[in-house]
């Protein structure tokens, strides 16, 4: 394989375990069977965001910062600092805020996460699902 061939290869692969790991992340707590992973892969993503944040800029993402090496090497630039904001961008047309797209993803992993300990608290507890 070319390197080219790599590089494109790798794009594909971090664009579907991206967008599988956020899907996860938005509804994981949904099934008993999956919660606790989800509650883990929730944690990490937190941990990423403001521990990794705190050295690296809130809000990072390794798979990010991966995935944009990848794209520069692809001969793309003026890659914005969010992953979910560069995708709608290519997939609406529209140039969607950062502020907005940045409320957005927070938001919806903190009902993530809020949903996950809760279900797993009640999950721990032995109570029977509503």
């Amino acid at each position: 394989m070319t390197d080219l061939a790599v590089y494109h290869f790798l794009d594909a692969f971090f664009v579907a375990f991206h967008t599988g790991l956020i899907g996860f992340n938005l509804i994981g707590w949904a099934w008993r069977k999956t919660r606790r992973l989800h509650l883990l892969t929730i944690t990490v993503t937190f941990l990423s965001w403001y521990g990794l944040g705190a050295v690296y800029g809130w809000g990072y993402c390794p798979l990010t910062d991966w995935h944009w090496d990848v794209k520069r090497a692809l001969g793309e630039s003026a890659l914005p600092a969010s992953w979910v904001k560069y995708y709608l961008d290519r997939l609406t047309g529209l140039d969607w805020s950062g502020a907005v797209i940045d409320g957005l993803v927070i938001g919806s992993a903190l009902g993530g996460v809020a949903m996950s300990l809760v279900l797993n608290l009640r999950d721990s507890l032995g109570r029977p699902a509503a």
